[in-house]
């Protein structure tokens, strides 16, 4: 017998995201990009920053030319890694989207390495593209949270390191210790009603995991693995997104939100 169809899927509206400032780091592609296009379909004040320009003010034009977009996103091109312009790039988009209320720190690059290949600068450069800078702009919005009386902070985290996944040391170390820094930035911040979470997606079939790594054996596996039998998109991990921004995830924090499709 074959599986049913799933159902035909009605998401939700978050009435409190609705003008709220919402802080997106990798925006211009993948995960990232959805982000930017879910929250602002919420009515959200969007900020994203980005390495890639052209991806960046192609994505914000397309979304402020749509005549149901309540706030047109804003983009600030910048390297997140230089941590002073990652700080002017959060400036800007406080300025002109308001004090930020919900940060989501996206921006990764799972590039792979081997061991041999690994050395002390290319270590270093993953850890400030896949773990230093959530930090950093988690400082650096935190004073806006407090203010306010509550915000959320959603760290990125990755399902690799729990299956043991090798090929790529940099990127694995770093999104384990994602779950290390929600966990103490939710006990720091906690006390300013301000909620730290980690989201852990599963093997999501964004554009650059389909051209570069998602070949036939890789689909046999995930279908093998999954408890649901079917990909998981960019979307399925913006919804989870909007939970943790919105107000009615306002008692979880300090936990991990995996979407996997029970891959893990």
């Amino acid at each position: 017998m074959s599986p049913p169809k799933p159902r035909p899927a009605r998401f939700a509206r978050y009435p409190s995201l609705t003008d709220r400032a919402v802080l997106i780091t990798g925006g211009a592609t993948g995960i990232g990009a959805t982000l930017v296009r879910e929250f602002v379909a919420q009515g959200a004040r969007v900020g994203f920053i980005d390495i890639d320009e052209t991806a960046g003010e192609a994505l914000a034009a397309a979304l402020a030319a749509k005549a149901r977009t309540r706030h047109a996103p804003v983009f600030v091109r910048a390297d997140v890694t230089d941590i002073p312009a990652l700080q002017a790039a959060i400036e800007s988009i406080r300025q002109r989207c308001g004090p930020i209320a919900a940060l989501m720190n996206n921006a990764a690059n799972d590039q792979r390495h081997s061991i041999d290949s690994t050395t002390s600068e290319s270590w270093d450069r993953g850890v400030a593209v896949n773990l230093k800078h959530q930090f950093f702009a988690a400082q650096a919005v935190a004073a806006d949270m407090r203010a306010a009386g509550g915000g959320s902070i959603v760290n990125f985290g990755s399902i690799s390191w729990m299956l043991k996944q090798g090929g790529m040391p940099a990127y694995t170390a770093s999104k384990a210790a994602v779950q290390g820094l929600t966990r103490g930035l939710a006990r720091d911040l906690g006390r300013f009603n301000i909620r730290v979470n980690t989201l852990v997606p599963g093997w999501v079939m964004t554009e650059k995991q389909v051209r570069l790594w998602v070949d036939d054996a890789a689909k046999a596996d995930i279908s093998r693995l999954q408890c649901i039998d079917r990909p998981l998109m960019p979307a399925d991990i913006a919804r989870m997104a909007l939970f943790l921004a919105a107000d009615d995830s306002a008692l979880c924090t300090a936990h991990d939100f995996q979407v996997d499709a029970g891959i893990v």
